[in-house]
């Protein structure tokens, strides 16, 4: 009778499941992974693994399903006759959050998107762009063991990014403030003005009580006390290299606008009452969560051995501002005046009629340069066409690559009709490995370039490729030349 129920539980239920070492799923970015999911789910010994696995696949996805979403991820189940496996497929999103088991309901599995270009090379462009963006942490339960894949002081960079953003946002507020002053003011204490000033001859010295406009010194003592604890544990990571100096740089930067102030270690009741403050912005409800990790040790980038803090990049916008900072270089060298979109320089509305029944609403190109006779549009793709275009032929690579580059032409042609010259570029830059750079370098392919006559206007389709991990300056090199070229042969 036992035997039968055993069996039945093992057909109809899922079975508790003993999560092995390996708790984290990890893959890079645009990247596909499978596991097994007996060995995920460490199920090697039950009865009937495969359907057992099969099972817990199917309620792990379901229950993990939003959380996927966030990192721009979904998984998929195979069967192969023999195995269950999960099919991890990521897209341009890297970051870490946790994962629900499916029979305990607790976080305790994970996901890890690495960047398929390496920390290594990721740090020295974060500091190149002036911690331009970095890494966004997420309310979520805390992650485990995933601080042994993500550099340490990426969560440092994230705390005094949002710290200096708190700075940003503090306003300055009324304070009821005791001191002596030689007029009257709010309310004087006459009593100890008779006993103790005036028998010291200190006639002029009014004790007052009055409400002052003035910083928020205990707010701005507990930045102190939490960049200075940041830049002591950085200190312990220089050996990652140059860029943790920098990023040492940008915490004395911070420290600066702080340094007037007297250092202050907040409570935990201290934050809870800031917390509840009227009218706390985004900003700054962000950085009293950064005051508060740095307080609890985590996120210190050598201090801390607690569990990992979620968090997610889009790539899109770390590869866009990297864009940005190699086309800041190009400008220097040719003499173009840069417009961005992401400080609203390049908006250009678009009507409908009626009002109401429009979709987009306008066009917005990532970059504008402005030469005299030739105006330069460059949009950022981060995505693999590049490297595919120079690894296959246009008819062996993938229907929906082909489509989604076909798209990415008309994205950038239609931002070709806002340019007011008659001379036009419209360039869509991708990025690329060091290695693939170099060999289209030395083959003389880092441009790809056709043109299109209407009229007097002329439109040149550039297809080009940023290298990630190298300087900017050295990155600029190729681009800065051709446009150096193209104004020559338009003068």
């Amino acid at each position: 009778m036992a035997a039968r129920a055993v069996s039945r539980a093992a057909r109809g239920s899922l079975l508790p499941v003993s999560p092995v070492e390996e708790l984290c799923l990890e893959i890079e970015d645009h990247g596909v992974a499978r596991k097994s999911a007996v060995e995920f789910f460490g199920i090697k010994n039950s009865r009937d693994p495969s359907g057992q696995a099969g099972k817990l696949a199917e309620q792990f996805v379901q229950r993990n399903e939003s959380l996927l979403e966030i990192l721009d991820t979904r998984i998929e189940r195979e069967y192969d006759g023999r195995d269950v496996r999960l099919v991890v497929r990521t897209g341009g999103v890297a970051g870490a959050i946790p994962l629900f088991s499916p029979t305990s309901a607790r976080p305790d599995y994970g996901l890890v998107v690495r960047p398929r270009f390496s920390w290594m090379g990721i740090g020295p462009m974060l500091a190149q762009m002036g911690w331009r963006v970095a890494p966004s942490p997420l309310k979520l339960p805390m992650l485990r063991r995933s601080e042994r894949r993500v550099p340490l002081w990426v969560l440092s960079s994230m705390i005094l990014t949002r710290l200096n953003a708190l700075l940003d946002s503090v306003d300055r507020r009324f304070e009821v403030v005791t001191d002596d002053l030689r007029a009257p003011r709010g309310r004087v204490d006459w009593s100890a003005y008779s006993l103790n000033r005036l028998p010291r001859a200190r006639v002029l010295d009014l004790p007052c009580t009055f409400p002052d406009l003035r910083d928020d010194r205990q707010l701005k003592g507990a930045v102190r006390y939490c960049v200075e604890r940041q830049i002591q544990s950085l200190e312990t990571q220089k050996s990652y290299g140059a860029f943790v100096h920098q990023l040492i740089e940008y915490g004395l930067q911070v420290l600066a606008r702080v340094r007037q102030i007297q250092s202050v270690a907040p409570t935990r009741g201290t934050l809870d009452a800031w917390l509840q403050r009227p009218l706390r912005n985004e900003h700054f409800v962000a950085g009293i969560q950064g005051l508060s990790w740095t307080m609890e040790e985590r996120g210190l980038a050598g201090l801390s051995d607690l569990e990992g803090i979620p968090w997610r990049l889009p790539m899109d916008q770390f590869f866009e501002a990297w864009v940005e900072t190699v086309l800041v270089e190009v400008s220097k060298r040719t003499g173009g005046k840069l417009r961005t979109g992401r400080n609203r320089e390049t908006v250009h509305p678009i009507h409908w009629q009626p009002t109401f029944g429009g979709s987009q609403k306008s066009l917005v190109p990532d970059f504008w340069m402005d030469y005299p006779k030739v105006q330069v549009i460059v949009d950022a793709k981060y995505k693999r066409h590049l490297e595919e275009f120079q690894n296959h032929s246009w008819s062996r690579v993938e229907s929906e690559l082909r489509e989604t580059h076909r798209q990415d032409l008309f994205q950038v042609l239609a931002y070709g009709s806002l340019a007011s010259s008659s001379n036009i570029i419209v360039c869509l830059a991708y990025p690329c490995s060091e290695m693939t750079w170099e060999s289209l370098k030395a083959r003389r392919r880092l441009h790809h370039q056709a043109e299109i006559v209407v009229g007097e206007r002329r439109v040149g389709l550039w297809l080009t490729a940023i290298p990630m991990s190298i300087g900017a300056d050295r990155a600029c090199e190729p681009l800065a030349a051709e446009i150096q070229k193209l104004m020559f042969n338009y003068s």
